[in-house]
């Protein structure tokens, strides 16, 4: 076989080679081609500073620029999971499994404001043209008006019937530790281990759930609602920490730190009659008072031992403290100055205490389960005063005391024990003797009890998650 040999032949069309005199020509047109850039290049030292001056420098500007991108896009992916049970109720259709904060925020003050029967009385702007004739929600309906009491409450047998549960719509996981109905509307709350604060119409019938809200890894201690109503104050059970809810605009406020409030941890504390400040119970003998406006101790006062009860006078000019030790100490809150210091008589160990509306009687537990009620005036006034009525129906440590807003009947209940939980008749000071009124167990072991506004409802937490719901009937 022959080989294939390519045939390659010269090309007719040869490059021919540049003189010498173009390329010197091309020489020079390059360098000035090169010094003319040179030139535009160049900066004014002046523009080179105010640059530096207005974006910080190429670096610094491409730097800032990355992190306002950053921001925005972290602030576009601050998305809540509404698939969440205590989230599922501001949803409107199964579309919404994320929601960004800000709506979320809108939907919870959305929802408040309408349970509350619109936009709050202060937040409103008058229109001529609005109807107000029309249909008033019925949360609005105070609830000092749904029940009233007659003017003489007979002593011996108490008129009342169990109702559904308060918290029946959405009962506890847990056991409760806060029940409180709010001080004008037709509400209560519930808080308790579970992590969560929920509020319901109060009706006796349906009771059906305003809304719930959750705090992550926040087993609530205690939660109280501010005096006029518009937010929740709740402390938990291992730090500092604790949480505002703002009803009104829908904000969960946490509060890590209070500037002069030096303790590792709150759990109790009251709130004060005109809503000004809160009353903390620290370690140690030490009570912190704290403005709301700023959040900061402006006042503290301390007594020989450990504090286990506190409560404000009806006015709030004064403080009443009880102690483990078994010694009651009164403050004045303007001053801090203590008025008056006794021992409660027969107490080995105090556990509880509270004071009346009409500022006529002062009510202190002891670890034995005897409640002794005073006279208020006899407490300002003696370093010896003595009771008005010892009350022993409590055999464990009566825990929780509560008069009902109209001074007519003071609760009284011990967490130790089930069913434990007595109402006594104040004017005779004698106990109701058909309270409990079943003879199964009910109520088992009362965390928290309270009184709505007018004495229409009484409601008891348990350790089972419930809120239990009594309802007075009108005496004939």
């Amino acid at each position: 076989m022959e080989a294939f040999i390519p045939d390659v032949r010269k090309s007719k069309n040869r490059t021919k080679r540049a003189p010498a005199t173009d390329l010197k020509r091309e020489e020079v047109k390059r360098q000035k081609h090169v010094k003319l850039m040179k030139a535009l290049g160049e900066e004014d030292e002046s523009v080179k500073e105010l640059e530096k001056l207005v974006f910080g420098g190429e670096e610094d500007l491409v730097e800032r620029l990355e992190v306002s991108v950053l921001f925005v896009h972290s602030a576009c992916r601050c998305l809540v999971d509404m698939t969440h049970r205590f989230r599922r109720d501001f949803t409107k259709s199964d579309a919404e499994a994320k929601m960004p904060k800000q709506k979320l925020q809108q939907r919870l003050k959305e929802q408040f404001q309408k349970a509350m029967g619109g936009t709050p009385s202060w937040a409103e702007t008058k229109d001529d043209d609005d109807d107000d004739e029309e249909e008033e929600d019925s949360l609005l309906q105070k609830t000092g008006n749904f029940v009233g009491t007659s003017e003489s409450l007979p002593k011996g047998i108490i008129r009342m019937k169990k109702c559904l549960n308060a918290n029946n719509d959405r009962p506890a996981e847990d056991r409760l530790s806060t029940v409180q109905f709010h001080p004008s509307a037709q509400v209560v709350m519930t808080a308790g281990l579970d992590h969560s604060i929920s509020l319901f119409q109060v009706d006796g019938k349906t009771n059906p759930k305003i809304q719930s809200i959750h705090l992550e890894k926040f087993p609530v201690n205690k939660a109280c609602f501010s005096t006029n109503g518009e937010q929740v104050v709740a402390t938990g059970l291992k730090n500092k920490l604790f949480y505002i809810y703002d009803m009104m605009e829908g904000k969960i406020i946490p509060v890590p730190t209070v500037r002069g409030l030096n303790e590792k941890r709150v759990k109790e504390f009251e709130v004060s009659p005109e809503g000004e400040s809160l009353l903390f119970t620290g370690s140690a003998g030490y009570l912190h008072l704290m403005t709301m406006k700023t959040r900061e101790v402006v006042r503290t006062m301390k007594v020989n031992g450990s504090v286990c009860g506190t409560a404000f006078s009806a006015d709030g000019s004064k403080i009443f403290s009880s102690t483990e030790e078994g010694e009651v100490f009164i403050w004045d809150v303007r001053s801090s100055r203590c008025l008056n210091r006794f021992v409660d008589d027969g107490c080995i160990k105090g556990t509880s205490i509270a004071v009346s509306r009409d500022g006529q009687y002062l009510a202190c537990g002891s670890q034995s389960g005897v409640v002794n009620v005073y006279s208020q005036a006899s407490c300002l006034t003696s370093s010896q005063p003595k009771p008005l009525k010892a009350i022993m129906n409590l055999l464990t440590p009566a825990t929780s005391l509560r008069f009902n807003p109209t001074s007519e009947i003071l609760a009284i209940a011990s967490r130790s024990d089930d069913e434990a939980n007595r109402l006594v008749h104040l004017p005779s000071l004698t106990v109701f003797s058909n309270f409990p009124m079943f003879r199964r167990k009910t109520i088992y072991r009362t965390f928290s009890l309270d009184f709505s506004p007018n004495s229409g409802f009484y409601s008891v937490a348990n350790n089972k998650g419930d809120a239990l719901l009594f309802r007075w009937v009108k005496q004939m």
